[in-house]
């Protein structure tokens, strides 16, 4: 809705409380929208420019002050609503706290004018009474608890609405840049605490109460210490108080600013009712070189000259810059510093000390613009790692978030699948097909999908082997195994390789290491057999007697007698004791029922040794089972 709103009109005021956003326009327009961005409602109280804009804290009074020289107060409930012209132009306007359930209904309001006046209702209308005059205009005024304050050009004073008094003026420095086009921040951290920022520097006002005695009882009842200045290198166009960030969670702090600091300060920071400590946030404006000569008649010179893009700092109590972030804002280059405004959106003015970090958000204001800001998370870390190709680091850190926290990472806006597909197209890229192959089983998962278009893209690029390799961690319910099965003898078929020779080359090794799996997951062992005896797998004996398969090993006897003989051989070479008895001759000998000896004989005539060997323990077992094949014994 946002973009709808501000098309034909620019935003120019924001206030926020209890989740409500109010946004004034150039048009002199107020719309009431949600955190979203939904409007809920507009009015329009001013025929000119909205500059200031305030809300009640149960975020049903709205009042605005306008350039039109008009200041508004109305409920968004009821029909209730003031309108008071004051001839000319308003800067600011602030309601007294509580204002719903007083009856006085108390705000006070400045601008061009240099008045200060503050508007009570009694029985017979408004009242009003001018605070302050003649000291220039009036650019920003705040109310809390008891306190109101307001700079002009001169400076920041704080008044006492209880007593009456004006307890103190806070001056501005002699050299500050002109009041109107940089402008004054006055925000209240707590009942006595403000925070001025004003240009390039900011000031921490520490109000409290004031000793009392003999000699000061005609002296305003508080007091108040500047308990920190900061002088930064770019203006500053808002500021709130920020919660310090973790520092273990942050590159080394930079010395962006100086500081001066009163000795006072530690003073009030240890009294037991001092607020804690917290870091400023600010908008960072940088503004366009100034002109060095206005006169020339080079008409690029004299163009206006674009603006830098504002940035969002953190800075801390000691005048290091945590955290610095640019800001996504449209036309940036047009605007100034005056163009901005900084809202907490929680906050409402309230105490905010117990939002948490992940709730905690603040709205950034320009005339095209509503920014939502949020404090980074673990999913913003691993789309930072995305941006920047570290696809591995941020392949790791998504899948502890669906560990620790699966709700987090179904809200975020990358899964691990989908950063593991891009990790593999980044190392397909590369060239990486093994790294790429260990991966496709994690990011395809059952997605049928998936695994074509990868097995696609593998054969394509003539690497399919390679990813044959990880077909023991391929989901089974993606794939028909015959199928599988059938292609793959295929493929082994053409490399002729179907043979009972042992040796065979990488790639044959490949296929009948998958069709070994295959054929175990299919549960025929029997077939997955021979592929295990050309592959060497010790495992081999076990198989065939767990699984019964002494009659799949009728015509597979020299290759599990071959076999048997060179583990002996290594076995010997690494000095491992040996009782000289053949593993494989025994299998042969113990199961002469489902492996008959003619059969046997048959295979071995080629191989005299092997064929002892048989005949040999055939003969310790019964003399009487070789007597057909005397002749054949040497």
């Amino acid at each position: 809705a946002v973009p709808d709103l501000l098309k034909k009109d620019s935003a120019s005021a924001l206030v926020i409380v209890n989740k409500l956003m109010a946004l004034g326009t150039h048009g002199g327009i107020v719309h009431i929208l949600d955190l979203s961005g939904k409007r809920i409602k507009s009015f329009k109280p001013h025929l000119a420019s909205v500059i200031d804009i305030a809300m009640d804290e149960t975020g049903d009074f709205v009042a605005t002050a306008s350039m039109d020289g008009q200041v508004s107060v109305r409920s968004l409930s009821t029909t209730e609503k003031s309108s008071f012209d004051l001839k000319r132009p308003m800067r600011s306007i602030a309601l007294e706290p509580n204002f719903a359930k007083r009856t006085t209904r108390s705000f006070v309001c400045g601008g061009l004018a240099g008045n200060l006046i503050l508007y009570e209702k009694g029985w017979l209308g408004y009242k009003d009474t001018v605070l302050h005059s003649s000291e220039g205009p009036i650019w920003q005024v705040r109310w809390r608890g008891r306190l109101i304050a307001w700079s002009n050009d001169l400076g920041v004073k704080i008044y006492d609405y209880v007593s009456q008094t004006r307890i103190t003026f806070i001056d501005r420095p002699a050299d500050s840049p002109r009041a109107d086009l940089f402008k004054s921040t006055l925000e209240w951290h707590d009942d006595s605490t403000l925070l001025i920022a004003w240009a390039d520097q900011i000031k921490v006002a520490r109000i409290r109460a004031r000793p009392k005695t003999a000699n000061n009882a005609m002296l305003p009842p508080f007091i108040v210490e500047i308990t920190a200045v900061f002088q930064l290198d770019c203006m500053i166009a808002g500021i709130l108080p920020h919660p310090t960030p973790n520092l273990g969670s942050l590159p080394p702090p930079s010395q962006a600013l100086s500081v001066v600091t009163n000795d006072s300060a530690s003073i009030v920071s240890s009294t037991p009712n001092s607020p804690p400590l917290t870091s400023f946030l600010v908008i960072s404006y940088s503004p366009p070189d100034t002109f060095d000569d206005e006169r020339t008649d080079d008409r690029a010179k004299q163009a206006r000259k674009a603006a830098a893009r504002p940035e969002l700092r953190i800075i801390s109590r000691a005048g290091d810059e945590l955290a610095a972030d640019a800001l996504s804002i449209s036309d940036f280059h047009l605007w100034g510093c005056n163009d901005y405004v900084l809202c907490d959106a929680l906050g409402g003015g309230g105490n905010t000390a117990t939002i948490s970090d992940t709730e905690r958000c603040y709205v950034v204001m320009s005339p095209r613009d509503l920014v939502l800001v949020k404090s980074r998370d673990k999913m913003d870390h691993v789309v930072w790692l995305v941006e920047r190709g570290r696809y591995e680091e941020a392949l790791h850190d998504i899948e502890v978030i669906e560990a620790e926290t699966p709700a987090a990472a179904r809200e975020g806006a990358l899964s691990a699948a989908e950063i593991g597909q891009r990790y593999i197209e980044h190392l397909v890229s590369e060239g990486d097909f093994a790294k790429a192959a260990l991966l496709t089983p994690k990011v395809c998962g059952q997605d049928s999908r998936r695994w074509e278009d990868w097995i696609f893209l593998f054969a394509e690029k003539q690497q399919l082997q390679i990813l044959l390799q990880t077909i023991m961690e391929w989901p089974k319910d993606i794939y028909k195994i015959d199928a599988v099965i059938v292609a793959v003898r295929s493929e082994l078929e053409k490399a002729a390789s179907t043979s009972s020779t042992i040796s065979s080359t990488p790639s044959t090794t490949l296929l009948m290491e998958c069709l070994a799996e295959l054929y175990t997951a299919n549960r025929q062992f029997g077939k997955a057999l021979p592929y295990y005896l050309r592959l060497r797998r010790p495992n081999v004996f076990d198989l065939i007697r767990e699984h019964n398969l002494f009659t799949d090993v009728q015509d597979q006897v020299l290759l599990l007698v071959q076999f048997d003989d060179e583990l002996r051989k290594q076995r010997k070479r690494e000095g491992v004791l040996d009782d000289n008895r053949s593993d494989a001759i025994k299998l042969l000998v113990n199961n002469i029922h489902s492996i008959p000896i003619g059969r046997v004989v048959q295979q071995l005539e080629n191989s005299p040794y092997y064929l002892f060997l048989y005949l040999d323990a055939l003969v310790v077992e019964d003399p009487n089972l070789v007597s057909h094949f005397a002749d054949l014994q040497p």
